[in-house]
């Protein structure tokens, strides 16, 4: 089974991931890992900090010579911000000026300030920070790798900025994915509406969320289990991608969608025709808490950004007075990083379904043992 610990502060000297349990033989290059850095960083609505970054990953542990070893995987994203932060980020005596009193109502700025005791607000707003994102999805383009392995596709888009809503089904997203790459607001049809609604906001200085949507391709069946709730993959995928900062909400398959349909319009009838199929994916390739062979769907839903440039009523701390909070630079919207964001950590949990389904310590172990599960089940699903 996988795991994998990050730390470091949205303005530290860095950020660092390791990641534990990925097999030996895998081929893997930092080139790997930046492909997905940089989609992170793409998107209409993103702050100036997106063009100041340029995130690269450098691998420290865990690979020689283009491949895996089995040893814990240690990765390190710079902050090429922290120049100009060290002063105050110094991990002995600290200058002052970026000390901050006033919680931003919708951060984690007021509780961790009470949960952990704090003079002023500056280290929940450091580590609580979407900044810490980065080197999660270093860790998922790892998992990526070793999808790709046994054919597994992941597919995202933006499905919904504010009012406006993108067209297309799951089908459509697959078959012109070139075109939701290219996209500066990662959707089909609806770029031109998304980016004005952005606009409307910004000139308000307010902020706007959505709802992103993921589709995972060719993921076998039985990964997961019934047998034990913490087993269910749905509950496994809930669970990491509502971890995603501003996510709230979190649907597989139809979803709250399906509110409006009786049992025998909603579950997927099964059908066979050369292999099991179904009528329809209400239920987002996952039954009982496993795969069960179709595309795995899932949709978020993500809050505006709480950092407002027009500011919203808070208090001081240090005397309970009143007062607007201090603004820092945020997104407009962030619903299109974190479609990215959602992918690799999907990602992460798959990968890790795989690890754990089919054992082995080493890529070519893994892949063996597969290919005898697939041997066993392939006049149901191949």
């Amino acid at each position: 089974m996988l795991k994998f610990l990050t730390a470091g502060e949205s303005h530290g000297k860095c950020l660092i991931g390791i990641l534990e349990g990925m097999v030996s033989n895998m081929p893997l290059t930092e080139e790997d890992i930046n492909k997905e850095l940089e989609r992170r960083q793409k998107g209409y609505g993103r702050s100036e900090r997106m063009k100041m970054e340029k995130d690269r990953a450098e691998i420290l542990s865990g690979v020689r010579n283009g491949k895996t070893t089995g040893a814990p995987i240690t990765i390190l994203i710079e902050n090429k911000d922290w120049e100009n932060w060290k002063d105050f980020m110094n991990i002995e005596k600290v200058k002052e000026g970026k000390e901050r009193y006033i919680p931003r109502p919708g951060h984690a700025d007021l509780s961790g300030f009470l949960k952990y005791n704090f003079e002023d607000l500056r280290n929940v707003i450091e580590r609580a920070s979407a900044r810490e994102t980065a080197i999660r999805v270093a860790i998922g383009a790892i998992c990526k790798k070793l999808l790709n392995e046994f054919g597994v596709k992941i597919y995202s888009r933006v499905k919904r900025i504010g009012s406006v809503e993108d067209e297309g089904n799951i089908n459509d997203i697959k078959e012109n994915y070139e075109k939701i790459e290219t996209s500066l607001t990662r959707c089909l049809k609806k770029e031109k509406e998304m980016m004005e609604e952005i606009d409307r906001v910004s000139k308000n200085g307010d902020t706007i969320g959505g709802i992103f949507e993921i589709i995972v391709e060719g993921v076998c069946p039985g990964l997961g289990s019934y047998v034990h709730w913490e087993k269910r993959l749905d509950a496994k995928i809930a669970y990491i991608l509502i971890s995603i900062p501003g996510v709230k909400g979190v649907e597989i398959g139809l979803g709250f969608e399906g509110v409006n349909l009786s049992g025998s319009q909603f579950h997927d009838e099964i059908f066979y025709k050369n292999k099991i199929q179904w009528k329809t994916n209400n239920s987002g390739g996952i039954e009982g808490g496993m795969t069960n062979g179709n595309d795995i769907w899932i949709k978020c839903f993500m809050k505006p950004i709480p950092t407002l440039k027009r500011g919203l009523s808070s208090i001081d701390i240090r005397n309970l007075e009143e007062k607007k909070y201090e603004y820092e630079r945020s997104d407009i919207c962030a619903v299109i990083p974190a479609s990215i964001i959602g992918e690799n950590l999907l990602a992460f949990i798959l990968a890790s379904e795989y690890i754990e389904k089919f054992g082995g310590d080493c890529l070519e172990d893994l892949k063996n043992n597969y290919k005898n599960y697939i041997q066993r089940i392939k006049k149901f699903w191949i």
